[in-house]
């Protein structure tokens, strides 16, 4: 049990350290890819907090890849431990960010990387506490459906935005990709 725990520990906080490096490194990919529309898959296409939200996701789907490989002799519910931590990550994002912008009425950058950082580190803590329990096999496969089905909202609604809050560029007010 010791040294599962340990295992799982430690690559939990190396998850912190991933999401938030391969996370601020996707946050240029659009601009680095030509904006072309892999690079918008990955990226933000703007400013708006909902592009900003893939920056955690990706970054978690891509830590998840290598991690499984490592660490699935040691739990039986990665899946539903992972999607509810990306879960509780973006919550986190997006109650902390509409609180301070509702507060300030502008963003602020220190902020902003204070949230990404605190919902990385919620992320991995939700997961390791998840995974240190066990769970059916119905309900991690349900955890595969729904981060697959988070992924492809995040997704969509870069290409096909809602004329929403969350979705609006705060610095040039254009909405998603398309919206000129």
């Amino acid at each position: 049990m010791n040294l599962y725990y340990n295992r799982l520990k430690k690559w939990e906080i190396g998850g912190v350290f991933w999401i938030t490096i391969v996370g601020s490194l996707l946050h240029f990919i659009y601009e680095w890819s030509n904006k072309s529309t892999i690079g918008a898959v990955f990226g933000p296409v703007n400013e708006s907090l909902w592009e900003h939200l893939k920056l955690g996701y990706w970054s978690l789907a891509f830590y998840m890849i290598i991690e499984y490989w490592f660490i699935r002799r040691y739990t039986n519910n990665f899946l539903i431990a992972k999607t509810t931590g990306i879960l509780a990550m973006n919550l986190l994002i997006v109650i902390g960010v509409s609180a301070y912008t509702a507060i300030s009425k502008k963003h602020i950058f220190i902020l902003d990387i204070g949230l990404f950082i605190l919902g990385a580190m919620l992320c991995q803590y939700i997961s390791f506490k998840i995974m240190e329990k066990g769970t059916n096999n119905i309900l991690n496969k349900a955890g595969l459906v729904l981060f697959i089905l988070i992924g492809f909202v995040l997704v969509f609604f870069t290409f096909k935005p809602l004329h929403y809050s969350i979705f609006r560029d705060p610095t040039k007010g254009i909405y998603g990709i398309d919206d000129k």
